[in-house]
């Protein structure tokens, strides 16, 4: 029979409860701290502010401030692209689907990106066209979506962070004019060299290609392009057009085809999925993000529809998160995204263990002083101690992702900014101040 001494009962409850409180001091300390952060800041009480930090480890959240509000993302929403690409194209991104009928070879778009991309240049699906002695016919019609995203703003299309969508890209969508000397002019694809039209009535002193609207025709002025001049323009994309593109890369004949794609279809990669999400978080490729959209519906045999894969994304993969997202595209471009931060949060949490190699996942990612979007945010360092995906539009700068404390600690953070009417460049600073501050003293 066992005997209980109750003065050792009584201390090893005293001890345990102890224990527990140190354990979770630390945290506790941390809230503490960056709460005084957000109340001694002035810059931070004239706009909307949303913020949570999360102990990965611990699985603690430590602090949150507005975490369950709703804030416009911008291109923090990539970080919900990534994921879902994670999960349904973790090795390698479709790029065409195709048959053999005969002698013929019918093919289809799969809304690949890196098809002739300026940074991925994928061109394994190139390749196999060009070397097929088969007659090549494409079918279209498998994209039901507009040019446009939901929510895109019209004017920004003759910018170079606004290719249009379709369901065979080429060359990212748009026209790269190039000069290496002051007063040359190099455009590529050569097809639109007939395009570009000099305006005599401009009376612009600075070089610069302006679209016209609903076709391609590019006005310039008179000005000289400067040494080492570039400029993207995205195109107006057809099916006409991309036929033609493709024709002229491959020095074959193509023909249009109306056929509906089998289920027998076969596919043909490309990239490496990595190669391509890189694209997508370091420059943060707008372009990217909303055809991959279109790679994932084809994996999951949908038509190639940005609404319908992102319904099917959300109910086969999100209904953890603690706030339903508004979410309407791929890249952020839209202000009818709308996530709150403890669901971004958690979002991280799941791309972490879905990448399940920190090497990995952070090669992925902006790095502070160091690569992509935050190469210039944060000072140089041997190490950098934050890897997060930015996010900006008027009006509007957010970051989310972890920070890796002196401590040894990885903290996930989520911290938008909206509203603002200051300068984009003092709400970067005072972001970069408190995620300091957070990597110093802890």
């Amino acid at each position: 029979m066992i005997k209980f001494n109750l003065k050792t009962i009584l201390f090893s409850t005293a001890l345990a409860v102890i224990s527990s409180f140190y354990a979770c001091k630390p945290n506790q300390i941390i809230a503490k701290k960056v709460a005084k952060e957000f109340k001694t800041s002035e810059m931070l009480k004239k706009y909307q502010v949303g913020f949570a930090l999360y102990d990965l480890e611990g699985k603690e959240m430590i602090f949150q401030k507005d975490a369950d509000k709703y804030f416009t993302p911008a291109s923090n929403t990539k970080l919900f692209t990534l994921y879902a690409g994670l999960k349904i194209a973790p090795d390698s991104i479709p790029s065409l689907r195709y048959i053999e009928k005969g002698d013929s070879l019918i093919f289809w778009g799969t809304g690949d990106p890196s098809l002739l991309h300026t940074a991925v240049k994928g061109t394994k699906a190139i390749e196999f066209l060009r070397n097929t002695n088969k007659k090549l016919f494409f079918a279209n019609g498998r994209y039901t979506g507009n040019f446009f995203g939901n929510g895109w703003s019209w004017d920004d299309y003759n910018d170079y962070y606004q290719p249009e969508i379709s369901e065979l890209p080429l060359f990212d969508n748009v026209v790269l004019v190039t000069a290496k000397q002051a007063g040359e002019m190099n455009i590529s694809p050569k097809h639109f060299n007939s395009c570009f039209v000099a305006d005599s009535n401009s009376k612009a002193t600075k070089f610069s290609v302006q679209r016209e609207f609903l076709n391609n025709r590019f006005h310039y002025p008179f000005a000289k392009t400067t040494a080492n001049y570039e400029q993207q323009i995205p195109f107006k994309t057809a099916t006409t057009l991309t036929l033609t593109l493709l024709s002229d890369t491959l020095n074959k004949d193509l023909q249009l085809v109306d056929y509906a794609m089998p289920k027998e279809a076969k596919t043909i990669y490309s990239s490496k999925s990595d190669d391509v999400f890189k694209q997508l978080m370091l420059p943060s490729d707008n372009f990217v993000a909303e055809q991959l959209l279109l790679t994932y519906a084809d994996k999951l045999g949908l038509e190639l529809s940005t609404s319908k894969v992102i319904a099917a994304i959300q109910e086969k993969y999100l209904t953890v998160l603690p706030d339903k997202p508004k979410w309407v595209d791929g890249s952020g471009l839209s202000r009818g995204n709308l996530f709150t931060p403890r669901s971004l949060i958690k979002l991280l949490e799941l791309i972490y263990d879905e990448v399940n190699d920190q090497q990995r996942l952070f090669a992925m990612m902006p790095a502070g002083g160091k690569s992509g979007t935050l190469r210039n945010a944060y000072p140089k360092t041997d190490t950098p101690f934050v890897y997060a995906k930015t996010g900006t539009l008027g009006g509007v700068h957010n970051q989310s992702g972890y920070i890796l404390t002196k401590k040894g600690k990885l903290l996930l953070y989520s911290f938008m900014n909206n509203n603002y009417v200051q300068p984009t460049a003092e709400i970067r600073k005072e972001m970069v101040r408190v995620v300091t501050a957070i990597h110093e003293r802890f």
